[in-house]
């Protein structure tokens, strides 16, 4: 049983690493550089962006850390007082709520107003400047709290030892 606990929680680190990595460089990079596109082009690809996504190496990492999560909450409270617990508490929760739930409530409601629009029209125009200032911002409290998650996913694993 320990084995397959320091497995998932190492799994969960490298899971939440890699989200965090991504959101990383859309809040650092991608989302400054599709700004400065005209707001024809930054919509159009980040129309692509948001389409192409959605692939079986995003799906099973993001979903899949949250699946991970879930487990680690529920195995938290049968191990409760034991090293590295709240750890496995902590980083759950902070990548189920502040990285899945965010993206959930905040990124992907954006992203479907995005999809509707035509990227050509005023009012295409007038979201994107938008979009920009919420989707970066809402993205970047993603990219803290998989961060956060992945310090305590370390943390329990090396408490774990």
């Amino acid at each position: 049983m320990e084995r397959l606990l320091g497995t998932l929680t190492f799994v969960s680190a490298l899971g939440t690493g890699l989200v965090a990595g991504l959101f990383f460089a859309f809040s650092a990079f991608v989302m400054t550089a599709l700004s400065r596109l005209p707001a024809e082009q930054g919509i159009a690809a980040m129309q692509s962006i948001n389409v192409t996504v959605l692939n079986p190496w995003f799906n099973t990492v993001f979903f899949g850390s949250a699946l991970t999560s879930v487990v680690l909450i529920i195995v938290s409270f049968f191990r409760w007082g034991e090293a590295g617990v709240i750890y496995l508490l902590a980083g759950s929760l902070l990548y189920l709520v502040g990285s899945f739930l965010v993206t959930a409530v905040f990124n992907v409601p954006l992203n479907d107003m995005l999809a509707a629009v035509d990227p050509a029209s005023t009012e295409g125009a007038e979201l994107w400047t938008r979009y920009i200032a919420d989707w970066t911002a809402w993205n970047t409290v993603r990219t803290v709290a998989s961060l956060a998650a992945l310090a305590s996913f370390i943390a329990a694993f090396r408490m774990g030892e």
